[in-house]
């Protein structure tokens, strides 16, 4: 993913998301989320990663257990439409956005996989605000 988009190029490729989300290698995560947030961190405004974090914050309260799956897993497939829109509307989210879309994709319905994507996107907005993110 080493395009430029956004103004912004990441070096982080697909493989990496989805080793990221789907296995439990937490120096890979945190090594490319510090890469991301720092990237980011002269284009992209803590407001617009914050709007998509709460959404996600959100889900993660409310996928509690198997009873929750299966409406969990519908409104984090409902976040890929609002973190493209906000990319088409702000060129400096699209990199941010392609990232998380790929990262959904791997989550697929699994809780555990969910709470790597949830603890990736926190370190990248940690990085980001760390950097002094706008």
């Amino acid at each position: 993913m080493s395009e430029r988009r956004g103004g912004v190029r990441l070096s982080i490729t697909d493989d990496q998301i989805r080793t990221i989300i789907t296995q439990d290698q937490p120096k890979l995560l945190v090594d490319q989320a510090e890469q991301i947030g720092r990237a980011l961190s002269g284009t992209l405004t803590k407001s617009q990663i914050r709007n998509i974090f709460g959404t996600v914050r959100q889900i993660q309260m409310n996928w509690t257990g198997e009873a929750q799956k299966a409406a969990s897993y519908r409104q984090l497939l409902m976040l890929k439409p609002k973190i493209n829109y906000q990319a088409a509307r702000t060129r400096e989210v699209e990199p941010l956005a392609d990232v998380l879309d790929k990262a959904i994709d791997y989550v697929e319905d699994n809780q555990v996989r969910f709470g790597r994507f949830v603890d990736f996107f926190e370190a990248i907005l940690a990085y980001h605000t760390a950097e002094g993110g706008k």
